[in-house]
């Protein structure tokens, strides 16, 4: 099978190898900053100049790009894939934007003879590069048929949760809940400290607490050792919390947690630990600027 990916940052880069270590998979890569194909390429796959030449006679498209602005320059834009894509051909839209510009994608690309699924992903540096994510996918059964194969590479699940636009909005829940379990974590465990347990006690016992989110084991160990190494930006959990507020201002449903988190999560940004993990709003909090 002919396969196109297109975004290899962190989470990209991880997950086209995974579909490259397999037999039946010719794939072709691009991205904007020509350096993080250089790997890939050395690994046996090829490369492009352009996202319109790396999508040539390519039966799936997979995109994993930062926000929708990106989505749009390389899908829509003056050299934008699409119209480059040949009929028929799959777009499968693993980046992790709003629903309603899901749903516009879906309506242009369609518009254009090109099957369109969106298909963020749960999971950060880690599960890419084991291939045990989750994918949340929004369109067609006979789409999700198709390029369940290929996800079966880069995944360990995949929740088929409704049409079109679908995926993108289960993704806004899933982040909203990540974004502010990180922030009741990390607020209740300086709160601790300051009642007098240390911050290694906190670390090994809150995360084994039923009350806990699972994920915050992991984050407690980088907390500990005070290791903000990138897992997942805090700038695109920023991104992504704008993104919900987008959303629920679309439904008319206030979310006044989630804009709280909005808000800390910005502060924290500024404050320099936009490219650190978005676990490093521990680290603001515990010494706000």
């Amino acid at each position: 099978m002919n396969v196109t990916f297109i975004g290899l940052g962190i989470m990209g880069s991880r997950m086209a190898r995974n579909l490259l270590a397999h037999d039946g998979i010719a794939l072709t890569v691009f991205n904007r900053s020509p350096e993080a194909m250089e790997p890939l390429a050395e690994a046996g796959a090829r490369t492009a100049e352009s996202a319109r030449e790396a999508v040539a006679g390519a039966e799936v498209v997979f995109t994993m790009l930062s926000a929708p602005d990106a989505v749009d320059g390389v899908a829509f834009g003056d050299d934008g894939f699409v119209e480059a894509m040949d009929d028929g051909a799959l777009w499968v839209n693993c980046s992790t934007v709003n629903p309603s510009y899901t749903r516009t994608c879906n309506e242009r690309a369609r518009a254009g003879g090109i099957r369109f699924l969106d298909a963020p992903v749960a999971g950060t540096k880690m599960p890419a590069e084991t291939g045990e994510l989750t994918f949340l996918l929004g369109g067609e059964s006979d789409d999700v048929d198709q390029v369940r194969p290929l996800l079966d590479h880069m995944g360990q699940k995949i929740l088929h949760v409704g049409p079109a636009g679908q995926g993108s909005a289960f993704k806004m829940l899933v982040n909203a809940m990540l974004a502010q379990s990180m922030l009741v974590y990390a607020e209740t465990s300086l709160l601790g400290e300051k009642l007098g347990f240390s911050r290694d006690f906190l670390m090994e016992t809150l995360p084994n607490l039923p009350v806990t989110a699972p994920f915050l084991k992991g984050k407690a160990e980088l907390i500990k050792e005070g290791d903000y190494d990138t897992q997942f930006p805090l700038e695109l959990m920023l991104k992504d919390l704008h993104l919900l507020d987008v959303t629920a201002y679309e439904q008319q449903q206030p979310l006044f947690l989630a804009g709280l988190a909005k808000s800390l999560y910005g502060q924290a940004s500024s404050a320099g630990h936009g490219r650190e993990d978005f676990a490093a709003v521990f680290d603001y909090l515990d010494k706000p600027e």
